[in-house]
């Protein structure tokens, strides 16, 4: 019998049609509550021949343990930069994805975070849930200018909900959509400095990569508005966490709102944990039951459909040809 790991927890703990897909295949599932870091993965791996992974730590090691029964990887999501794909394809192990299932969901997240930021939510709830009536004043999104850094499926939609907010929306991407930013009036930056320079409001949509690693650093806060908030819903690493611990100190980042942390879970003395003008989320950004949903389908989907030897639905190293391995 073929043995899966399932390491996901919204996947385990939403209920849903993606427990009685997989569970179909007959196929012995394995579970972990990830993500996990590399010595944890280390010792689940060994035994299985699929990997249904969530944000787990998939180095050369683990995969030179995992192999040679391990046949597919699979990615509940869309970042792979937890996963080692250069030694994925040079082993021949097909990495699979999910993209177009959670933009929606991240998109609405971004906005939570902002808006809590804005109008004192947190302090607010505080004060009456303790008994008192105390109160600050906030701020409009009305008429500020948002800079949304990557305008792929999410930055798209954090467009559209700025627009129906009455916001500005400024774009920075490589990859650049013209009929869309026609359509919904996105300006686009010439470069990330005049991103920066013009938002009163960031929102990081990028992937992580060796160039967007510390993105957010001290130098190009130092080229953004006073007073800027910065939204992250991508990755922590994209922002350098003492230099956006040290700017929150000095208040030149007014707030800075993030589901992501450059340690999941962290330690209880991480830097951004105690700052008030500081909103951490656990990374549930896409966490809700439409998206965990088809999230989770498109995941066992794209497993079985390795397995089976067929085409997945998307795959991070198309150059890896899948072969079957089992009928399901």
């Amino acid at each position: 019998m073929l043995r899966i790991l399932l390491t996901t927890t919204s996947f385990q703990d939403t209920p849903g049609d993606h427990h009685e897909r997989l569970a179909a295949t007959g196929w012995e599932i394995v579970t972990a509550r990830g993500p996990l870091s590399e010595a944890d993965t280390l010792a689940a791996v060994g035994e299985i021949d699929g990997f249904i992974c969530g944000d787990d730590a998939i180095t050369r090691q683990v995969l030179d343990k995992a192999l040679p029964r391990l046949k597919v990887i699979s990615k509940y999501g869309i970042g792979v930069d937890k996963i080692d794909v250069t030694a994925c394809t040079e082993l021949g192990i097909p990495v699979l994805f999910t993209p177009g299932v959670n933009h929606t969901t991240v998109a609405e997240h971004a906005f939570l975070l902002l808006l809590a930021i804005e109008k004192n939510l947190l302090f607010h709830c505080d004060s009456t849930r303790s008994g008192g009536w105390q109160r600050q004043t906030g701020h409009e999104l009305l008429g500020k200018t948002i800079g949304i850094v990557g305008l792929g499926r999410i930055g798209r939609e954090v467009a559209i909900r700025a627009r129906a907010f009455g916001m500005e929306p400024l774009g920075y991407d490589v990859f650049w959509d013209e009929d869309f930013a026609a359509t919904q009036g996105v300006t686009r930056a010439a470069t990330l400095d005049e991103l920066f320079a013009a938002s009163d409001y960031i929102s990081l949509h990028t992937n992580l990569t060796p160039e967007t690693r510390d993105l957010v650093r001290a130098e190009t806060i130092a080229g953004m508005k006073p007073g800027v908030i910065v939204i992250n819903c991508a990755r922590g690493e994209i922002v350098n966490t003492a230099d956006m611990a040290a700017a929150l100190e000095s208040g030149r980042v007014r707030g800075y709102g993030t589901d992501v942390l450059d340690a999941e879970p962290p330690p209880a003395d991480h830097p951004l944990l105690h700052h008030s003008n500081c909103l951490v989320t656990p990374h549930i950004g896409s966490r809700t039951t439409e998206s965990v949903g088809r999230q989770a389908l498109a995941a066992v989907e794209n497993l079985i459909r390795a397995m089976r030897g067929e085409k997945p639905l998307a795959q991070v190293n198309p150059e890896v040809p899948v072969k079957k391995v089992a009928d399901a």
